[in-house]
């Protein structure tokens, strides 16, 4: 199932050779990160291959997302095949990550961290799971995982492949490493034509477009008593989100709320910062405009004498996406390349974004398109743009429409992804009928 690839680099003996010898440093990264509250510390041992728990009995398909959309865009195809007859194992390496995917995986699905690229722990990780099957999520190219994986003839595939064009001139500097690796993945399975046409300037030998998972990723969910408090609480008050922000936009939804402040008396601000642990900032940006503000990890509530309510837990964006018509996209005002609106459009929110959403141009082109998002260039146009929503509750529900309707010919992905897998699995059957 593993097809002739072309030779190991030198390039790539070196990096093998540089990570076996320097693991005592990569394990003192891994230490100093746990203690910066990067890893966790309990599982740390996991981040060294070390296994946290038994291999489950019977055929195991292993898939991998770095972090939280990544892994989330996998749920789909980890009921697919378990459907299939197979356990899985999910594998991440962020803690927000294994947080969330912690509350969704059904019952034949198993969490580890993923083991750091060093050739040892690679090794021993394989060595304990022994997966069938090995997919991965969009970018995840690891030299000595892709190598150890070929060498013991387990087929590896990359699902929701994403190859910027500044990621395929960095590769192309070394165009036989790169043919190398790629030679080794059994198909990449693209989200874009563009995409596709990147890996196989590369060298990648099987590539087909599936589409991108994360349209048909089930919506975040939300807890019903906490959903119901908070409506209570919020009342009839007008009320927008700024949802998944970086450094640099809280202040801009502070000063935006400010200048809306004497048309719209009591209008709710609430803040979800991207990094829960930036809630502190958050708030401090409310205090600079004046505003009275609660911070969610303190116990605070969003009660009439709140105007900016400082959202910083983890897991909990599917409450705040419905607790408003209008959200706010961040990573977008920065020039961090955005964030995934499909969540907040399924929960009929109409779209605002920045100008820097290059991490999802194809969905924000067809939301902004359709109507059914709006690009903001600066705070004042945000200012402006929300105090004509604020008030304009037919145009919130076209925009609704208009973004739901924008979304349908992306979907079916999972579909499309499993049936490129249907193949595998059958050849994995037949072998083992073979073999008994």
């Amino acid at each position: 199932m593993t097809a002739k690839a072309p030779p190991v680099t030198a390039i790539l003996r070196a990096y093998r050779s540089g990570l076996y010898l320097g693991e005592p440093a990569v394990a003192g990264l891994l230490a100093w990160r746990a203690r910066r509250g990067k890893e966790d510390p309990g599982r740390l041992a996991e981040r060294r291959g070390l296994p946290g728990r038994a291999r489950p009995v019977g055929r195991l398909v292993w898939m991998h997302g770095a972090s939280v959309g990544e892994v989330l865009s996998l749920v789909g195809l980890v009921d697919g095949m378990i459907a299939r007859g197979f356990s899985v194992l999910v594998t991440t390496g962020t803690r927000s990550a294994a947080d969330l995917i912690g509350q969704r995986l059904p019952a034949g699905a198993v969490h580890q961290y993923v083991p750091l690229d060093a050739p040892r722990w690679v090794d021993r990780f394989l060595d304990h799971w022994r997966p069938d099957l090995a997919l991965v999520a969009e970018s995840e190219i690891w030299p000595n995982t892709i190598l150890g994986l070929h060498r013991r003839g387990i087929p590896l595939l990359l699902v929701n492949g994403r190859m910027s064009e500044r990621s395929a001139k960095g590769w192309a500097r070394t165009p036989r490493t790169a043919e190398a690796l790629l030679a080794r993945i059994a198909i990449c399975l693209t989200q874009t034509d563009a995409d596709a046409d990147r890996f196989r300037r590369l060298g990648a030998p099987r590539v087909s477009i599936s589409g991108n998972l994360k349209y048909d990723s089930e919506v975040p969910p939300a807890d019903g008593q906490q959903l119901a408090h908070l409506r209570d609480l919020i009342g009839d008050r007008p009320v927008w989100v700024a949802a998944s922000t970086h450094p640099g936009e809280d202040a801009v939804a502070a000063r935006a709320h400010a200048s809306l402040r004497a048309r719209w008396p009591r209008l709710l601000t609430i803040v979800v910062p991207r990094h829960p642990h930036r809630g502190g900032d958050v708030a401090a940006c409310a205090g600079a405009e004046g505003l009275t503000s609660a911070r969610r990890s303190q116990g605070g509530r969003p009660h009439g004498g709140i105007d900016l309510y400082v959202a910083d837990t983890l897991g909990e964006l599917g409450l705040f996406y419905r607790l408003s018509r209008i959200v706010y996209l961040g990573g977008s005002l920065v020039p961090h390349g955005g964030q995934n609106p499909i969540e907040p459009t399924r929960l009929r929110a109409a779209v605002l974004h920045g100008p820097h959403v290059h991490n999802f141009t194809q969905v924000y082109g067809a939301l902004d398109g359709a109507g059914g998002a709006l690009a903001v260039a600066d705070a004042d146009a945000l200012s402006a743009t929300l105090d004509g929503l604020l008030g304009d509750r037919p145009r919130i529900e076209a925009m609704n429409r208009a973004g739901a309707a924008a979304l349908r010919p992306f979907e079916g992905a999972v579909v499309r992804t499993l049936a490129v897998l249907d193949p595998f699995i059958a050849q994995m059957t037949l072998k083992a009928m073979a073999a008994s």
